[in-house]
């Protein structure tokens, strides 16, 4: 079911006359009707700050999915596709762990409606809610294997007992074994100065896999696509999560704790378009956009483009 506290609004950009030569995300995204058909791209918001003021973060995240939308409408498509707009969930009781259960009950129907779900954060407790929406659906309660990547300079293995933008990923890894099944995380730009030796302990306990930011450069591409290649081939179907503080602070300033060094554009957009193109895409987030902290829209502009680029690319 869908269960959502804001209804979806019409979306509005630059226009440039009717004709399928001229179609942009604004005059293509639809509001989710009760029975869309299979294969569509269905954009879900959640309204979060709640994990990253819980983890001592800058909060803002929470108007992230307005500032993607607004950035997404005027990107030219490269030809018709079918794309929705389920609205938004929203925490605004600091109740993080059910608003988490919300978004994953609902991602849940749409991947069982058979559609590409794109999750617009929020901070990254929206991971959580994610793969609770996918560890639920059906294909995987009826054994298709699934695994995360996360492009982030950081683990977000923390296990505080209270959960937050810091421990999204322990929190699988603890539902999975309780669960009986392997849990197949992997991690792009993880900076050694903002992950404790803690952290790398916990990591290397649960066999996370990972490449250091250092390694992901656009020198060493075959490394990285042979990191993500060797990863896709141990599942079936990916959550692919996306903080945009994997980025450079220079092209990616509106997130609650900028990269020092980070991960070039050019290699993450390289990672998305390899995803795109393998069909084993179920679930794509995208966190940590903070509005207030951005320059000149930067990062909205940068993280839509990558939105752009996944879900085209797959749907097309």
């Amino acid at each position: 079911m869908i269960d959502i506290d804001i209804e979806p609004t019409a979306w509005t950009g630059r226009d440039d006359g009717p004709g399928p030569e001229h179609l942009r995300w604004h005059r293509a995204v639809e509001p989710l009707p009760d029975h869309a058909a299979p294969g569509a791209g269905v954009l879900l918001g959640f309204r979060s700050d709640e994990g990253v003021r819980r983890n001592q973060g800058r909060p803002g995240a929470a108007a992230g999915p307005t500032a993607l939308r607004r950035a997404l409408a005027s990107l030219a498509l490269p030809g018709p596709i079918r794309l929705y707009d389920a609205g938004d969930i929203a925490v605004t009781d600091e109740d993080l762990e059910r608003g988490q259960h919300r978004l994953g009950a609902t991602a849940t129907h749409l991947l069982d409606s058979g559609h590409l779900v794109t999750i617009l954060g929020g901070g990254h407790e929206v991971a959580h809610g994610s793969y609770l929406g996918l560890s639920n659906s059906r294909s995987v309660t009826a054994g298709a294997r699934f695994g995360v990547l996360n492009l982030d300079a950081h683990f977000d293995l923390r296990t505080d007992p209270l959960p937050s933008s810091g421990t999204p990923f322990h929190q699988m890894a603890t539902r999975e074994h309780a669960h009986g099944r392997p849990f197949n995380y992997a991690v792009l730009g993880i900076a050694q100065p903002s992950n404790t030796t803690a952290l790398f302990t916990t990591a290397h306990h649960l066999g996370v896999r990972y490449l250091l930011d250092d390694a992901c450069t656009p020198t060493n591409l075959p490394r990285v696509t042979s990191f993500v290649t060797d990863f896709l081939h141990t599942i079936d179907l990916l959550h692919l999560t996306i903080d945009l503080d994997v980025l450079p602070a220079a092209t990616a300033p509106g997130v609650s704790a900028p990269a020092a060094f980070g991960v070039p554009l050019e290699v993450i957009q390289h990672i998305c378009d390899l995803i795109a193109t393998t069909g084993k895409l179920a679930l794509l987030d995208i966190a940590e956009l903070n509005p207030t902290l951005d320059i000149d829209t930067r990062t909205a502009r940068t993280a839509a483009r990558l939105i752009h680029r996944v879900v085209t690319t797959t749907l097309t």
